[in-house]
């Protein structure tokens, strides 16, 4: 069942709105002409506080359409404007937690790869060394669960690549849980992927304030057990 943009706010201020994204919504339009969380945003902010004419809302930063959780909006372009190049900086600190099948060699470390974008397949691929046109991608990951049959990981991305996490995790043989592209043989229900965006963390454009973030995952058996776990 769909829950509206009201429903699933993390944060919000005169600068910036937060939406928990859910795994079939797209934040941007896209060739499939579905409606983007960006728009379904604006219609929230001009209804709440009956603004007339267009509403602004800028696009922060994406998350696949598979993949769950924390999303930033900005209000006013003087947070869009300093927000993405916060982000281009690196300054905005991006954790997800991941489902995977198989358990990494070791419980936590850094990955470090050289991707190479396939713009046809929609797809990116993460090789050990340096090839023409590829791009070093980074993070570091831990274990932070498990159950009988998946391992729960705790990723800090230190790059930002074109399916990073997806693909990265694929190269060490832990593809996420419903992920048929990076190599997991089955799907989950609603084409979704157990990736989801957990915690941000950054200083306020604006106010200069520290901000932290959680989102929780969809509602769902393994995330459920996940989540009693680390409770």
């Amino acid at each position: 069942m769909f829950t509206p943009v009201s429903q699933r706010i993390l944060y919000e201020d005169n600068h910036i709105i937060v939406i928990n994204k859910l795994p079939s919504e797209i934040v941007q339009g896209d060739k499939t002409g579905d409606i983007p969380l960006v728009e379904d945003v604006r219609s929230y902010i001009k209804e709440k506080y009956d603004k007339p004419g267009n509403v602004f809302s800028g696009v922060i930063h994406r998350l696949d359409r598979p993949v769950s959780g924390a999303v930033m909006f900005a209000k006013t372009s003087k947070a869009l404007s300093r927000l993405t190049l916060m982000i281009r900086e690196r300054e905005v600190k991006k954790t997800y937690w991941a489902i995977v099948k198989n358990s990494p060699k070791y419980p936590s470390g850094t990955l470090t790869h050289y991707m190479v974008r396939n713009t046809k397949k929609n797809k990116s691929f993460a090789g050990f060394s340096p090839v023409a046109g590829a791009k070093q991608a980074i993070l570091n990951y831990q274990l932070i669960a498990k159950s009988d049959d998946y391992y729960l990981l705790e990723i800090d991305l230190k790059t930002g690549r074109h399916h990073q996490i997806r693909s990265q995790l694929s190269a060490i043989n832990c593809p996420i849980k419903g992920d048929l592209k990076y190599g997991f043989p089955r799907s989950n229900p609603g084409a979704s992927i157990s990736l989801h965006a957990r915690y941000l963390n950054f200083i306020h454009p604006v106010s200069k304030e520290e901000i932290s973030i959680t989102a929780n995952p969809p509602k769902d058996v393994l995330w459920d057990y996940f989540l009693k776990q680390l409770v």
